[in-house]
């Protein structure tokens, strides 16, 4: 496959942010988001081996699930179109008279939209659920929602690579436990990874922990889930993070997305107002990417 228009060279830049450099942090951040304009972000790492492997299966259709507003399910429309799939994406909930941005696109992109009621979208791991849907759609390779496997964790683990330099700290958003998944294996028990849950609840640390298990033998303690920036659940948010985002991209030049990384940073920034880190700590910020979620905040 030709992965020639997927920008491997992913900068790291210096974040001045006040309360930083009154502090005494040393806090940068690595750009996942310049990957692609539309597979930006993790989203190109955990798709990156399942391509592959849909490929050297000779299967011609990838199949996924997600929510009206998914991340996802934009990214692997994208990735079929560039990479001669055909697409399918199980959508949770009813089908929409007028489509939002983001089912809008992956229509453009050739992706086919199946609209399944919350309750029937529970069971879409259920083996029955699976098989009605090949009944309906004949073969295709299945991809988890939010893209999150083996072979997601194995493309996460790369993204390691792209840091040359040691960091105290190395934060990012979570939401099914991949993409930190992978960058532990990757890092390889070197500094602390702090991961800001995007959803509310406790449970991403047996995720993250089962995932972590299943992929490797190896042992890793230095990692950590925080639950404490997630504004209320997934996709919920309140205005002093909508404040945040906006001066954060006029006052330091950076877009991001309130569902995600705009989180993450807020929590980073507040952790670093209350003195949590040492100065001096050099503190690794990860921009995952999903700007295409902007659009429905109206940001």
């Amino acid at each position: 496959m030709d992965f020639s228009r997927i920008n491997h060279k992913l900068p790291i830049e210096k974040l001045k942010h006040p309360v930083a450099i009154a502090r005494g942090i040393d806090l940068r951040v690595l750009r996942l988001d310049k990957t692609h304009p539309e597979i930006s972000g993790n989203k190109w790492f955990k798709l990156k081996y399942n391509l592959i492997e849909a490929k050297a299966q000779g299967i011609s259709t990838l199949l996924t699930f997600g929510g009206a507003y998914s991340n996802h399910i934009y990214a692997v429309a994208a990735a079929a179109k560039l990479f001669g799939f055909k697409s399918i994406g199980v959508i949770r909930g009813e089908a929409q008279h007028k489509l939002n941005p983001t089912l809008q696109y992956a229509t453009e992109s050739g992706m086919h939209l199946k609209y399944v009621d919350r309750e029937a979208y529970r069971h879409k791991t259920n083996p029955e659920f699976i098989d009605k849907l090949r009944s309906e759609f004949g073969d295709f390779y299945l991809i988890p929602e939010g893209g999150t496997n083996s072979l997601a964790i194995k493309g996460a683990a790369e993204i390691a690579d792209s840091i040359d330099e040691a960091f105290d700290y190395y934060c990012l958003s979570v939401g099914t436990g991949g993409t930190i998944s992978g960058l532990i294996n990757g890092l390889k028990n070197k500094g602390q990874v702090i991961g800001f849950s995007a959803l509310k609840g406790s449970f991403l640390n047996d995720e993250v922990s089962a995932l972590l298990s299943e992929y490797s033998n190896d042992q890793f303690n230095n990692w950590a889930i925080n639950n404490d920036y997630h504004f209320g659940g997934y996709a919920k948010v309140k205005p002093e993070l909508l404040d945040f985002i906006k001066k954060t991209e006029q006052e330091l030049g950076l877009v991001l997305d309130p569902v995600y990384t705009g989180k993450m940073l807020y929590g980073v920034i507040d952790m670093i107002s209350q003195g949590q880190f040492e100065p001096g700590t050099k503190i690794l910020t990860i921009h995952t990417g999903g700007l295409q979620g902007r659009a429905g905040f109206g940001l």
